[in-house]
């Protein structure tokens, strides 16, 4: 989506960091265990629902999405090098060598992409809107998430500060203009900002906001309540929902 006037004053760029729980066979030995295997069906291998979204978004938009489908309990692309968490614990024994593959051929192909694609718009002359699509599990640890949609954002950075709240008002009063969303995800839908994570911690936006700068770059995390994205018809109102208001955002 590129810029075609004041009605639509950025270029979108979509991504989902942790879009499938995909294991290369190369590494299946990290995983053949049963907690391995059980760990990689739920939150922490992967993003339910949220590739189905970006998705979904993407076509609504027209815009293409870059996506990663290797679990994060290989590699976490949406951890800095050097993070502690960039690996799990169940990579974080491979040998030097075979996490550097790992990295290569995994991690550094998508970080490398995302960032070529802002770069691509930005030297067209675009301000970029990079939207970051997750999914988070309703509860962690005893604690029942307070929140279906969270926006997440640097609030140092006044213009992505501005965006998601215009984002916000435009999901809590239903402004969605895309004419598959003829229901509402629910009717008590809660939108927070910077939950259940902050925004300004790391991960992939936060690291290109040290690439370009805010007259350059709105770098958004999406994360959807994954009781929202389980069943098929709940994902797609969510999906169109969410298109619709991002659009009457912008």
């Amino acid at each position: 989506m590129t810029p075609k006037g004041p009605a639509e004053p950025y270029a979108l760029v979509i991504t989902c960091e942790h879009a499938g729980n995909g294991v290369p066979p190369e590494y299946a030995h990290l995983f053949a265990g049963k907690r391995a295997r059980a760990a990689l069906k739920t939150h922490r291998g992967y993003d339910l629902g949220a590739l189905a979204v970006a998705r979904s978004l993407g076509r609504r938009l027209r815009v293409a999405v870059l996506s990663c489908g290797v679990t994060r309990l290989l590699v976490d692309v949406n951890r800095s090098l050097g993070h502690p968490r960039l690996f799990s614990e169940f990579s974080r024994g491979l040998a030097p060598p075979d996490r550097t593959k790992a990295l290569e051929r995994y991690y550094i192909p998508h970080r490398r992409a995302v960032e070529a694609e802002v770069r691509r718009y930005v030297t067209a002359g675009s301000r970029v809107l990079h939207l970051s699509v997750h999914s988070f599990t309703p509860e962690l640890n005893g604690r029942v998430r307070s929140a279906e949609v969270g926006l997440l954002y640097d609030p140092v950075r006044l213009a992505e500060r501005e965006f998601c709240e215009r984002w916000r008002k435009a999901l809590l009063t239903r402004t969605a203009t895309d004419p598959d969303d003829v229901h509402n995800i629910q009717s008590d839908c809660r939108i927070r900002r910077n939950y259940p994570y902050r925004g300004a911690s790391d991960g992939l936006t936060t690291a290109l906001r040290r690439v370009f700068p805010a007259r350059d770059y709105l770098g958004i995390e999406l994360e959807l309540n994954q009781a929202l994205l389980r069943e098929g018809g709940k994902r797609q109102r969510a999906a169109a929902l969410v298109a619709g208001s991002l659009k009457a955002a912008i």
